[in-house]
């Protein structure tokens, strides 16, 4: 697979598969979100983002930029995402947090998932 496919696949997600982990607590609001991510760096192997409060996203995966929109809607955190100047397209996804970890499940829970460091 060439090296921005394996990458696309990552930020598809916002996605790498990873096994459940039934202790993770599930975030269902903008506020919660925000406490998490604010001033933090969600970091990855190759791919470093910042989802701000402002609703703007920004950073790196792999040499590429990465830009973004994002709004929370109901209980998922919906992004609009660029890589590169590709469009990744919209999909909201459930969102989890243990331990100093964030992980993104797109299409609301049921997709591809890829966690995140917060830094």
């Amino acid at each position: 697979m060439p090296y921005k496919s394996r990458v696309y696949t990552t930020l598809t997600a916002l996605s790498l598969a990873l096994p459940a982990q039934a202790q993770q607590d599930v975030v269902t609001s903008q506020a919660d979100f925000i406490k998490l991510v604010s001033g933090k760096t969600l970091t990855r192997p190759l791919v470093k983002i910042q989802v701000r409060p402002d609703g703007s996203i920004a950073g790196t995966g792999a040499a590429w930029d990465v830009t973004g929109t994002w709004s929370w809607q109901g209980n998922y955190f919906c992004r609009d995402l660029y890589w590169g100047g590709d469009a990744l397209g919209y999909n909201c996804q459930e969102v989890r947090f243990e331990g100093g970890r964030i992980r993104f499940t797109s299409d609301k829970g049921q997709g591809d998932s890829a966690a995140f460091r917060l830094n």
